[in-house]
């Protein structure tokens, strides 16, 4: 047990000390405060200019400019409109020479006419906030010509009452998926990249140590399946590590930025009223499905001799991962479809995919608790082959690009 803990402690240091480890982490540590602060920073550069935006208006009638002030005041606009006695022509010299970004004209008696002109169409954004206004504008004015009141007004605008209700017990209210529908997003992007990334870095170490002579040392005093579950426990155990860092960066970076998870994005994004069993079945998932694909990725490393050729060797299991997405991500929008049931069980899928039905449905408790069996019986029938194959792998040498010699690793292992 001493050795196995040697292992685990050289996996976890090397790797945690390494630039690539140290500097992905502090840029996405970045990141978080980044995106927490960006309407700040992005105020910072704006700086008082949308505070005082003058637009000159050309007002051939003279009756449009006053009201419009008072439709964009009404749409929070801090657009001021100031009329001009320049020609159209003169405006748009102004417009050129750069003196001015922009100018409006109005025309029309019955129903306005207007046209937006700006020097590029970069600046033709603000010109949606002004057809809001003027259609909000135009209503009023037919509105008078029709001699319609207020309620009558209000009626014909009325928006439609229109409430979703599913039949299915396991489906859940709009709102409850508009809660659970964007932190499970976030959440699976997570637990995809991890089930890449981490067994992805035990490959490259185990076909490291092979290219650099040092396995022969290693497995002379420890057993090359001690060794191969001391490499798993310790790059996992880096990777929950990093993914705690992650997550109190991100409640810094909210406390940072002055809000809180009902405002802004997070509303959108559903982090209001979330289950506290979203979050346990997300870090369930995450080790699970990590656990899952390390086994298969050290597996994979220990065939290959040279670093080089450990992308081609864990092509397969980056298939699996991909697929696995695919379903995922195709499954938020229709949770409850059959291929996304199905796909749930399948061990290699399910950390992505269960998880999804769990976070967007209010599925049975059997349902989880099963496809978490036929992974945790996976994890243990690929442990016991990928020891079998791993005994034998870290004494090949050699060019190994198949998985041919997963048959050669293991007969090398008996032999041993």
């Amino acid at each position: 047990m001493h050795s196995f803990w040697i292992i685990f402690k050289q996996a976890f240091k090397t790797k945690a000390m390494t630039k690539s480890f140290l500097i992905t982490t502090l840029v996405v540590v970045a990141f978080f405060f980044l995106l927490a602060n960006l309407p700040k920073i992005i105020d910072g550069f704006d700086g008082d200019d949308n505070a005082q935006q003058i637009l000159p208006v050309l007002d051939t009638s003279g009756n449009y400019t006053e009201p419009l002030q008072l439709q964009l005041a009404q749409l929070d606009s801090a657009l001021q409109l100031e009329t001009t006695k320049l020609t159209e022509a003169e405006l748009r010299t102004s417009v050129e020479e750069g003196s001015i970004d922009a100018f409006l004209v109005l025309e029309g008696e019955d129903r306005i006419a207007a046209r937006y002109v700006a020097e590029s169409a970069n600046e033709l954004g603000q010109a949606m906030g002004i057809e809001n206004a003027l259609q909000n504008l135009q209503t009023a004015m037919v509105a008078q010509q029709l001699e319609l009141e207020e309620a009558e007004l209000a009626q014909l605008f009325a928006p439609v009452e229109m409430q979703r209700e599913a039949v299915s017990e396991s489906s859940k209210s709009q709102e409850e998926l508009s809660q659970a529908r964007g932190l499970v997003y976030i959440l699976i992007m997570v637990i995809y990249i991890a089930v890449i990334y981490y067994p992805n870095m035990i490959a490259m170490e185990v076909a490291n140590e092979k290219s650099s002579r040092v396995m022969e040392i290693l497995i002379s005093s420890v057993s090359p399946v001690k060794h191969m579950f001391a490499k798993i426990a310790g790059i996992g155990s880096l990777g929950i590590l990093q993914m705690v860092v992650f997550a109190f960066a991100g409640y810094l970076a909210i406390q940072s930025a002055g809000s809180e998870l009902t405002e802004g994005v997070f509303s959108v994004m559903g982090f209001s009223e979330v289950k506290f069993s979203t979050f346990f079945y997300a870090i369930l998932f995450f080790l699970l499905g990590y656990f899952l694909y390390a086994v298969l990725a050290a597996l994979l490393g220990s065939l290959v001799s040279r670093t080089e050729d450990v992308q081609q060797l864990m092509l397969p299991m980056m298939i699996l991962v991909i697929i696995a997405s695919f379903i995922a991500f195709s499954g938020i929008s229709m949770p409850e479809a059959t291929y996304v049931t199905v796909a749930s069980y399948i061990p290699f899928f399910a950390p992505l995919v269960m998880f999804l039905r769990v976070g967007l449905l209010d599925i049975p408790l059997w349902e989880p608790l099963l496809s978490i069996a036929i992974m945790l019986l996976t994890i243990g029938i690929l442990g016991w082959f990928g020891a079998r194959v791993y005994r034998g792998g870290v004494l090949m040498y050699g060019s190994s690009q198949s998985l041919k010699d997963i048959r050669k690793a293991i007969r090398l292992g008996n032999e041993k």
